[in-house]
Parts: structure tokens; C-alpha cells; sequence
């Protein structure tokens, strides 16, 4: 197995010691050239492993003061089994009010896509077939929380009032809703989360550093036929997020 990076490692080290409390919060740490010192690297080594902390919220730096011990951001549960309403509007503001957060997101679609043959495999529709595709960038509280890409055959949403996902009276309500308003009922779902390491994309859209921890999770919705109606790739970075899901005892 390759050896971490050297700023990996003393990124590491500095995180565990920041929460073993070497350093309260609120304590000044110390400079770069002394870390430099005391890990037997560069300066550029340890200001890249500075950076990172700060920006998974461990640290904070101060313009012309040092960098100090914050507050530690929070770590959600996402429990992916959660049943939300379907009149209570969007599944991820709901999810997101049970943290005390505001959810708001960003999204882009764009009609009549050919599905590749990974989409179209997950949708039970041929290679090429069109579909709806939508982009969307979800946030908390104004801080980016997960990432989407949403696919739909268009054979099944075109000519009705609901083929764009954010458009019309239902826009933000979640597929099972908008399904149920054009006479499907979504009976079940496929989930399968993998772990992965940031992209370069993915990390500048989620504000974390290329390479850190995510959570990818392949969704798809199936009518009372089996039909797959939606299928999507959903991102999430594991600083912020732990998966879970429950599950009935009979």
C-alpha cells in the first residue's frame, strides 16, 4: 500500500491532537515553521495541512493574529430511511429543519439527455433514450451539505405538469410527490452507498479538499410495477454527514 502524502500525515496528527484537547478551544497553535520543525517537513508541507483543517472546521485562522482552536463544526446523521410527508414539500428542507438548519439548494436542468448506458441500465430503458437530467447543489444553512444528479425517462413525465422537477406548482417537492400527482405511486427504493474519495469537481462544489472522505449513494425510485421511474448520484461529505438507516424487526 503507497504511503500517505507528508502533509496527509501531519494533517492527521494535528487532528488527533487538536480532538485528544492538546489545544482548547480558543488556543492559539503553534506556527508552521514550528510544526515544520517538530514533523521534519517543509513549511509548505504544514501550511497545506493547516489549510485543510481549517477547512473541515477544525482550526480558524486569524489575519495577522495565528490560527486557533474553533468551536468543532457539528456532524449530522442523515438517517436515509427518515419518511417525510409528501404535502410537507421538499424531502431535504424537512430533513434539514430536524438539524435546526435552513435547507435551500441550487439546481440545473436540462431536457431531452440521452441516457448513458450506466443511466439506462438503472432505468430498465435503452441506451440513448431520453431523459430528464438535473443538477442540484443542496445546502445548510448557506453551507453546501450534498451534491445530486437526478435522471427521468421522459416517456413517463413528458406532457405533464411535473417533467421539470423545479418548475410549476410541485418544483422542489421530491420525486414521490410529484409522481403521485400524475397517478404513480413510488413503492420502493434501491440505495447503494460506497465510499470514495473527493474529485477535484466535487471538492470545490462541496468546499472540502480534493481526496477527502464522501459517501456516494446510487438511489432508485420503482413504481408498484417495479418500474424505475428515477434514478440519481447522490454525494456526500462524510465531515459533514454519517449515513444511517433503520430498518423494522418482524
Amino acid at each position: 500500500m503507497p504511503r500517505e502524502s507528508p502533509y496527509l500525515q501531519v494533517f492527521e496528527s494535528i487532528r488527533a491532537r487538536v480532538e485528544a484537547g492538546e489545544w482548547a478551544v480558543g488556543d492559539k497553535l503553534p506556527s508552521r515553521a514550528r510544526f515544520a520543525r517538530e514533523y521534519a517537513v517543509g513549511q509548505s508541507v504544514t501550511q497545506r495541512a493547516m489549510e485543510r483543517l481549517i477547512i473541515e472546521g477544525f482550526l480558524e485562522g486569524r489575519a495577522g493574529s495565528g490560527t486557533y482552536v474553533r468551536t468543532p463544526r457539528r456532524r449530522m446523521r442523515m438517517l436515509r430511511t427518515r419518511r417525510s410527508d409528501p404535502r410537507a414539500g421538499s424531502p431535504f428542507r424537512t430533513e434539514a429543519a430536524v438539524h435546526g438548519l435552513a435547507g435551500t439548494w441550487d439546481s440545473k436542468t436540462a431536457a431531452r439527455v440521452p441516457a448513458p448506458e450506466r443511466v439506462a441500465a438503472r432505468l430498465a430503458i435503452a441506451p440513448y433514450d431520453l431523459c430528464v437530467m438535473t443538477r442540484y447543489e443542496f445546502m445548510a444553512d448557506g453551507s453546501p451539505v450534498e451534491l445530486s444528479e437526478s435522471w427521468e425517462p421522459l416517456a413517463i413525465t413528458e406532457n405533464t405538469p411535473v417533467v421539470l422537477p423545479e418548475v410549476g406548482e410541485l418544483r422542489g417537492a421530491g420525486v414521490v410527490a410529484r409522481m403521485r400527482s400524475i397517478g404513480i405511486t413510488v413503492a420502493n427504493v434501491l440505495e447503494v452507498p460506497r465510499p470514495s474519495r473527493a474529485t477535484q469537481v466535487q471538492a470545490n462544489l462541496l468546499g472540502i479538499s480534493v481526496g477527502d472522505l464522501i459517501t456516494e449513494i446510487e438511489r432508485t425510485y420503482y413504481d408498484t410495477d417495479g418500474r424505475p421511474v428515477e434514478t440519481a448520484d447522490l454525494v456526500v461529505p462524510d465531515a459533514r454527514y454519517e449515513i444511517a438507516y433503520t430498518f423494522p424487526v418482524e
